[in-house]
């Protein structure tokens, strides 16, 4: 169901209203949707490498705002339907430990969680849950979501199509090289301020 669900996805980036799409997918799958919008981005990339950056604006706006029907639904429909997408994408077990790991790591959960290929919406259902500071989950989701989107969106702007390969096969690799640069830049703003 998967594989037919992603290559939908990709059909989808030849669209003539493919940006929509683009939003949607990015939309959804911040709060239930189990494909994330990278096959999209990088096709529609691929065809276009001029509007790489547009491309992962739209992505970003899309999941960060999707983000927030994620934590909508971990605040007020948690019982009906946040145990349904938790118990379909992870397991009781896991969820209890990311309940209780937010206390302390919040907002780098959500930041760093946000930039891997671990469904977004688990973080946003969670910080729902747990009806974390919604202006440190807008600033961790904004944080996380763009390096993300236009990292990939860099690496295809930069070296085209022999980079989709390695970014399909290598997405935790790009993902946590992204958090490295992130986690990085922010210590380094710190030593120099």
């Amino acid at each position: 169901m998967l594989k037919r669900m992603y290559e939908w996805i990709l059909k989808l980036s030849t669209h003539p209203h493919a940006n929509w799409y683009l939003a949607a997918i990015a939309f959804a799958e911040s709060s239930f949707f189990p494909i994330p919008p990278d096959p999209m981005i990088i096709a529609m990339t691929i065809a276009n490498r001029n509007r790489a950056f547009f491309i992962a604006g739209i992505s970003t706006v899309a999941s960060v705002l999707g983000g927030f029907l994620g934590y909508y639904i971990g605040c007020k429909l948690y019982e009906t339907i946040g145990t349904h997408i938790i118990a379909w994408m992870s397991s009781p077990e896991q969820f209890v430990y990311a309940k209780e790991k937010f206390h302390e790591w919040g907002f780098w959960l959500i930041a760093l969680k946000g930039l891997t290929p671990i469904p977004f919406k688990l973080v946003t259902i969670t910080a729902g849950v747990m009806e974390y500071n919604l202006f440190l989950f807008t600033a961790a989701s904004i944080i996380a979501r763009s390096s993300r989107f236009f990292f990939v969106a860099w690496l295809l702007w930069k070296f085209g199509p022999s980079m989709k390969v390695f970014i399909e096969k290598n997405l935790t690799l790009v993902s946590t090289a992204a958090a490295v640069l992130l986690i990085g830049g922010f210590f380094l703003l710190k030593w120099l301020g």
